[in-house]
């Protein structure tokens, strides 16, 4: 999800927003037909809150390299912080 919400902000910054909008829920769906199984896969064996912390864990870790390789954007220690409060709320949920 993170390409088809930022990806256009890089590339079709010169394009009407309905074009970029169109080419978004485009990657959305495709990515929508894989999230959906997981999930319901994922919902036999987690908890709710804790499917929504693993998304969350994952979302950082797909957005940091993204954020710095792909739009170029300066490497920030609130990418630390953020990803200890995860690591906290991953925690908290998965604890027994």
């Amino acid at each position: 999800m993170t390409f088809a919400w930022y990806a256009h902000l890089r590339n079709m910054s010169a394009k009407p927003w309905w074009v970029a909008a169109l080419a978004s829920w485009g990657i959305a769906l495709f990515e929508y037909m894989l999230q959906v199984p997981a999930n319901r896969i994922g919902y036999q064996v987690m908890s709710l809150s804790q499917l929504k912390i693993l998304q969350e864990v994952l979302t950082l870790t797909v957005f940091v390299p993204f954020a710095v390789l792909y739009m170029r954007e300066p490497v920030k220690l609130d990418y630390l912080w953020a990803g200890l409060c995860i690591l906290g709320a991953v925690y908290f949920i998965f604890r027994a």
